[in-house]
């Protein structure tokens, strides 16, 4: 296998698997509002989510950027607290604003995320690497795992509300109440060793 398709498949893996259920609650906290037919808003965001976590992945990387890699493991918990909290907030599913919050969320929170991905990506390039093809690569496999999740998320959300005919905005608290729940008991796990 070339060295692109190694690099891809390590970011794909990075994010389509249970051991990066954070990513995965992460993304599933940020779609979950949404329904195929809000496929324009949901483009928006995952690409804002993107555009974060592409230039921190970046400058990571390059080693533009310095940063503790417990305290970002520990932030990573934080966002996805902090977005399932504002789900807590739609109340209608006319989604008007041009720019919502969570666009700009996504952003900003893709920037935190970037940083626990190039955490992982670093620790498996060598010293003296050429690093801007596995970068692609890694970032590309990423991309590509995470719209497999968008996908699942808005399948299952399909089946809940428009078959099983669960009311959207009950399924929503439910669905974040739970990411909520786990997202809050792993920042307490990440914290405690920031005190030691």
């Amino acid at each position: 296998m070339n060295d692109f398709g190694l690099y891809f498949e390590i970011g794909f893996k990075h994010i389509a698997d249970w051991g990066a259920l954070d990513h995965i609650l992460f993304v599933m906290a940020l779609t979950i509002r949404y329904q195929f037919s809000d496929w324009r808003k949901l483009l928006i965001l995952v690409t804002a989510f993107t555009i974060g976590h592409s230039i921190t992945l970046a400058l990571s990387v390059f080693n533009l950027v310095q940063y503790s890699v417990k305290w970002i493991e520990f932030l990573i918990p934080v966002t996805i607290v902090i977005t399932a909290i504002s789900n807590v907030f739609v109340k209608k599913f006319v989604f008007k604003s041009r720019f919502p919050l969570i666009y700009f969320l996504a952003l900003f929170f893709g920037l935190v995320h970037g940083l626990g991905f190039s955490s992982y990506l670093k620790s498996l390039l060598g010293s003296g690497t050429n690093v801007v093809w596995p970068l692609l690569a890694f970032n590309v496999g990423l991309e590509v795992g995470q719209l497999l999740i968008v996908t699942i998320i808005l399948l299952i959300s399909f089946i809940f509300v428009a078959i099983l005919k669960c009311n959207r905005r009950e399924y929503l608290l439910a669905i974040s109440a739970g990411i909520f729940a786990l997202a809050l008991q792993m920042a307490i796990d990440r914290f405690v060793p920031l005190l030691n």
